[in-house]
């Protein structure tokens, strides 16, 4: 499991950070193959995953933009490098926020070009917890670019971070 910075390993941080409870209702936005979801099933909670080419059946197919769900259907929702990808992070945001239950909470992490905190402000979250990753995505970043990865160079060439929050939605 290693489609994102810190593989397995980073998404057990982020759920322990979050201290959900068992069975929580949780949807991985950006899902891909579907691990972070596998895992979360192990692990107690009701998972599940989307996104625009499923590789698992773990993971239905569906655009985090705009999803089929109705409002207020999860307890949390997780994603690991999918907002910045989606090419509308503010938009992302909108929908993650109509998901979620009153009070839920948003596990995210991803690159950060300009700081994630007015983002989040204006959709409507808090910001619990926030980490600078930067150094894992480096780490991620440079195997990715000695793999040949055709996605990885197409990013961006200005400086950015990593960040990993955990977000409550707010009245």
């Amino acid at each position: 499991m290693n489609a994102h910075p810190g593989g397995e390993a980073h998404t057990r941080h982020m759920l322990e950070l979050a201290a959900l409870p068992a069975g929580a209702r949780i949807l991985d936005l950006g899902a891909g193959a579907g691990e972070a979801v596998r895992l979360m099933q192990e692990l107690g909670y009701e998972a599940q995953g989307l996104d625009l080419h499923p590789r698992s059946p773990f993971v239905q197919e569906g655009d985090l933009l705009n999803t089929v769900f109705p409002d207020q259907s999860f307890d949390a929702l997780l994603s690991q490098c999918s907002f910045f990808v989606s090419g509308d992070t503010p938009g992302a945001l909108r929908e993650s926020r109509r998901l979620l239950k009153p009070g839920g909470l948003l596990l995210l992490s991803d690159v950060e070009f300009e700081p994630w905190d007015s983002l989040l402000e204006a959709a409507g979250f808090s910001v619990l917890l926030s980490e600078d990753l930067t150094e894992c995505w480096k780490e991620y970043y440079i195997e990715a670019i000695w793999r040949g990865d055709p996605l990885c160079c197409e990013w961006p060439r200005r400086r950015c971070r990593y960040r990993l929050l955990i977000c409550r939605k707010e009245e």
